[in-house]
């Protein structure tokens, strides 16, 4: 078993910390999907696979587009349906997918392809693609041109003893995997943008990424330490409690 696995499917252990605290995405990603796919999301029969509890999900749907949700764990599937009961939910994850051959005009990826493995996955997409279909890859990747954001993630990576490339380490730079496994095929994005959070969201945030997650009942004293001590960090940068979170979507969309 990969060791990614237990990793992806930590989150079910989180699924509504996840879906309160996680970021979503400007409203500029999608248009630039759209832009890059060469047709409109409504009517575009959509697949979101590693959907979690439906981020992205909603996004799509919100956008006309006929999405089904591709979720490997239970209990993120379940948070899924629950907020989202009409959209159908499909458990599997892309390595191989569960879906007929040439099935779908869109297949997107919301902070969940490095999750899979590359070598196998692309070729699944492509078999479920359409014709003229696209491939559309995307993370939220800290924005590293942010003084508190660097200090931040190097006091991260120094606590969960990790590099930044690690999967699931909160700000990682889980695209990567992108440039590694799909040469220079995929036309690419970086889109800025923020949010404002009270620290106790971005906290939680931060806790509901695999890297703390995986620690389970151990590291839960660890973690609360750690939590205290950059809630104390935060109030030297934002003494008013509301935490600017500074973030570049890292896009790539590749059509069939």
């Amino acid at each position: 078993m990969s060791a990614t696995v237990p990793r992806a499917l930590s989150f079910d252990s989180a699924a509504a910390l996840y879906a309160a605290a996680r970021p979503g995405y400007p409203p500029a990603l999608l248009d630039t999907v759209e832009e890059l796919a060469g047709r409109p999301l409504r009517g575009a029969h959509a697949l979101d696979v590693g959907a979690g509890t439906g981020i992205a999900t909603r996004l799509l749907h919100a956008r006309g587009a006929l999405v089904t949700a591709v979720e490997p764990g239970p209990g993120m599937a379940a948070e899924l349906r629950r907020s989202l009961p009409s959209v159908p939910v499909v458990r599997g994850d892309g390595n191989r997918l569960p879906l007929a051959t040439k099935s779908a005009d869109l297949i997107t990826y919301a902070q969940s392809w490095h999750w899979t493995d590359p070598v196998r996955a692309l070729p699944e997409a492509l078999r479920v693609l359409r014709p003229g279909g696209a491939l559309a890859l995307w993370w939220n990747v800290a924005d590293d041109s942010v003084p508190w954001v660097v200090d931040q993630g190097e006091r991260l990576r120094r606590h969960l003893g990790v590099g930044d490339s690690t999967p699931g380490v909160p700000g990682g730079a889980g695209s990567r995997n992108l440039a590694q496994s799909s040469g220079g095929e995929f036309a690419r994005r970086l889109l800025p943008w923020s949010r404002t959070v009270p620290v106790d969201t971005h906290l939680a945030n931060l806790s509901s990424h695999s890297a703390f997650l995986v620690l389970g009942a151990d590291g839960e004293a660890s973690t609360r330490r750690f939590m205290d001590e950059e809630r104390n960090h935060l109030a030297a940068v934002f003494p008013d409690g509301m935490v600017e979170e500074r973030y570049v979507v890292e896009l790539g969309v590749l059509v069939r």
